[in-house]
């Protein structure tokens, strides 16, 4: 390759804008996106022209399967936007040899300080007190008592850097915390409960914090969802694959539960349209690291990585 060409580089999807800017401008950026409804022809030629590439740039959700990644011969890195990585065929590609970096640490703060917004404004019920306003309800009576978080029981699923981050924030709140994980980690203070059923009978609201993929679908149960009971909250912000979406449903419909916070779910951006019309759920569209800031750093950290891989340094955040 001569000096003045620019690297190849296979964008699966569109990741953030300055961050795929910044790709165009250093890399020679061949868009899969655009081709992958465009029939065999359209994408036979696009991969012919890569059997040489040896980056792929994806999201930790959208991923890269296994078939896909037989369509680039020369694979050798997938660097990951976003810290999950269940929408890319790890094992797959570990046995081809390919690094995957994500992108941890970057959006642990923001997207704690997402779950306690969820968990306040599900308990203290803040869509509903916006839209009491709004549709004149307030002139007729007062809205309904909410919840208070002061004085529940916490729990979380999964402690890893996130769920580390949403503990300390709830501290600050008075709760008393405990967690479920693989595994306990006895430099934390907080309770473990090596069964998560238990952990869910124990606490008022469940913040699912864990990483999606096969290993923990369908994690929070309809057993599990039944111990947390009708006076419980779940809130979401992992990824929908890891609640048992109907069961879910119908125990909000019912009252099983009292409420819940969703960021995420089993087939976005789709959303049962029975979530939808219940006063008591509150929803997003998958935006807990979703801040200007947060995602620009999220780019950059996805751009270094990059950048060492064909320096030929060390990866620094290989997964």
């Amino acid at each position: 390759m001569k000096p003045s060409e620019k690297i190849d580089v296979v964008l699966i999807v569109p990741v953030h804008q300055a961050t795929d800017d910044q790709l165009r401008s250093h890399y020679r950026v061949h868009e899969y996106f655009r081709v992958k409804d465009q029939g065999p022809d359209a994408q036979a030629a696009f991969f012919k022209a890569l059997e040489h590439c040896e980056i792929a740039v994806t999201t930790g959700s959208s991923g890269i399967k296994a078939p896909l990644i037989d369509q680039l011969p020369s694979l050798r890195l997938i660097a990951c936007f976003g810290v999950g990585v269940d929408g890319v065929d790890l094992g797959h590609a570990r046995s081809r040899g390919i690094s995957v970096t994500n992108t941890p640490d970057v959006l642990s703060d923001e997207v704690a300080d997402f779950a306690i917004a969820l968990l306040l404004a599900s308990l203290r019920q803040l869509p509903q007190a916006d839209r009491f306003v709004r549709e004149g309800a307030w002139l007729k009576g007062p809205m309904p008592l909410s919840r208070s978080l002061q004085g529940k029981r916490v729990g979380i699923v999964g402690m890893g850097r996130i769920g580390q981050a949403i503990a300390r924030r709830c501290e600050a709140f008075g709760v008393s915390l405990a967690y479920h994980g693989p595994r306990a980690k006895p430099a934390l203070a907080y309770r473990y409960f090596d069964r998560l059923i238990e952990l869910a009978q124990w606490c008022d609201c469940l913040i699912v914090a864990c990483p999606g993929g096969a290993d923990t679908a369908g994690l929070i149960s309809r057993e599990v969802m039944l111990a947390l009971g009708p006076a419980g909250y779940l809130i979401n912000i992992s990824r929908g694959s890891v609640v048992d979406q109907p069961a879910l449903v119908e125990l909000l419909q019912t009252h099983g539960l009292a409420g819940a916070g969703l960021d995420v779910f089993v087939d976005e951006p789709q959303v049962p349209a029975a979530l939808t019309v219940l006063p008591h759920v509150v929803l997003s569209p998958h935006v807990a690291s979703a801040s200007q800031e947060t995602r620009s750093a999220m780019g950059q950290l996805t751009l270094d990585n990059v950048a060492a891989f064909v320096a030929g340094r060390p990866l620094l955040t290989a997964v």
